[in-house]
């Protein structure tokens, strides 16, 4: 089975949305997911996108996707990628999809001088992790990742 890696258009908006919904399902945080169709096609597709996604076709199928951004090392000097959803189906693990949207990364890295690949995995994703291990990624054990949302999001924006 060939495994390829191609840019998301516009008319992959519902299977995003859809590898979206089964990836939430599989972290068990479906009842986290606000995003609509809407939403992916506006972010991804819209004027000016600040959202990017690459799909993973085995033999033609879509299989899964990889939802990245450009972030900034002040540290050093320069943007790399950062990496928010990376999700195979179930039924196409080991196929190699989830290495070559990596791959896919890590070569856009290198094609614009980008400093690193990062993102974060959810700590009892065993599988994930050893996967990523495999790859050579470090865990960045030193950090812990701090969110503001909702209220209290709220609350210091208007503080």
């Amino acid at each position: 089975m060939t495994v390829t890696v191609r840019p998301a258009v516009p008319a992959d908006a519902p299977l995003i949305h859809q590898f979206i919904l089964d990836l939430a399902e599989y972290e068990k945080l479906a009842h986290e997911v606000e995003a609509t169709l809407a939403d992916v096609a506006g972010h991804l597709f819209g004027a000016s996108p600040r959202l990017f996604c690459d799909i993973a076709e085995a033999d033609g199928t879509p299989v899964g996707f990889a939802v990245w951004f450009y972030n900034y090392s002040t540290f050093r000097g320069r943007h790399g990628i950062y990496l928010e959803d990376l999700f195979v189906r179930p039924e196409a693990r080991g196929l190699g999809a989830g290495k070559a949207l990596l791959r896919r990364l890590a070569q856009r890295c290198r094609e614009e001088g980008l400093a690193r690949l990062e993102w974060s995995v959810l700590n009892w994703n065993a599988p994930a992790i050893a996967f990523y291990d495999s790859l050579g990624a470090g865990a960045q054990t030193e950090w812990t990742v701090r969110r503001l949302t909702d209220a209290p999001l709220e609350a210091l924006a208007t503080s």
